[in-house]
């Protein structure tokens, strides 16, 4: 998206939440609810950005609300999908993610082939395909990524690169290059051609996430590539953390990042204990906290906001690390 655009083409900060909430309230279940979100929520990038080269895919299933209903309601079915998700090696984000939506994938017998190592020789891994599909007729490869970026600049013209992950690990710049200029060209390796059955009908990447904001920015400004419908929140430090009196709380897990909380209100925090747990937190671990804010709805408290909660010296040491060039891919 140029960042000419007006600020006021954005969504309005919460719109990601309100519009999950209206569609998938009634979806209990922590993973469906995640799979929920993966199929659902925005694309974080703007497909028509000329510098994504025409690579970003966007995916539509007109029967999903009939299929996560179904999922839910049929013991076996979710039984199933706890068992898939129950077989991961790591806890990452990012292969939870990835094998939620290879079980999707799977069970819509769209699924060629999952995490396809690609070796020169037995000790010479050149890459790995995320996903082979069958779409439209046609083989198609897909490269998927969820992340979380924060915002860091005080520029005008605001690029991919000024968005940075939580632990200052990479950037969303740095992230899509490796993408477009390695991962995507997977296919055109001779040793890729063993695992195509056919000509590639296409080669893209699917990219899900959030982005926040400094918490002084009243308007979300617009940034060169990111879709104008991306679901964003904010950032800030604990020490210009303000916590509503009246308001309801959750400090996220890390594999609750992904769809919008919904919490039973007796697991929910005060401001108070929010801010404690909050500074228990920090005096041990240095990590940045997702914290969410919620708003009861028949028993349950349904997030209406949420914000990464960092270190005083996040945001310096995210400007030196910005201004140095991220050199670390994640």
């Amino acid at each position: 998206m140029p960042a000419s655009v007006s600020d006021s083409l954005a969504a309005p900060v919460g719109a990601c939440q309100e519009q999950f909430h209206r569609r998938w309230s009634h979806l209990l279940d922590p993973h469906v609810r995640a799979l929920a979100w993966l199929l659902d929520a925005p694309d974080l990038l703007d497909p028509k950005a000329h510098q994504w080269q025409g690579k970003i895919a966007s995916y539509v299933d007109a029967d999903l609300g009939a299929w996560l209903t179904e999922l839910q309601q049929t013991p076996e079915k979710l039984q199933a999908l706890h068992r898939y998700i129950g077989s991961l090696p790591s806890t990452r984000l990012g292969l939870y993610a990835e094998k939620l939506l290879a079980f999707y994938f799977e069970q819509r017998q769209m699924l060629v082939a999952h995490s396809v190592q690609v070796r020169a020789s037995k000790n010479d891994t050149i890459g790995e395909f995320d996903f082979l599909l069958r779409l439209n007729g046609g083989l198609v490869h897909w490269e998927f990524a969820t992340k979380f970026y924060l915002l860091e600049t005080s520029g005008e013209s605001l690029q991919a690169d000024d968005f940075l992950g939580p632990n200052l690990a990479d950037s969303l710049g740095a992230k899509m290059q490796k993408i477009l200029q390695r991962q995507l060209a997977l296919s055109q390796h001779p040793a890729a051609q063993v695992h195509l059955s056919e000509p590639l009908a296409s080669v893209q990447a699917l990219v899900k996430g959030w982005l926040f904001y400094p918490d002084d920015h009243l308007r979300r400004p617009a940034v060169l590539g990111v879709s104008a419908n991306a679901c964003c929140g904010y950032w800030c430090s604990l020490s210009a953390l303000q916590l509503e009196p009246s308001a309801m709380y959750q400090v996220l897990p890390r594999q609750r990042w992904l769809a919008p909380a919904k919490i039973a209100l007796e697991h929910a925090l005060s401001a108070a204990d929010a801010r404690l747990a909050l500074s228990q937190h920090f005096a041990s671990d240095a990590s940045p906290v997702l914290l969410a804010t919620l708003r009861p709805d028949g028993g349950y408290g349904l997030e209406t906001r949420r914000g990464f909660v960092v270190p005083e010296d996040w945001a310096a040491r995210a400007a030196a690390q910005r201004h140095l060039g991220v050199d670390k891919m994640g």
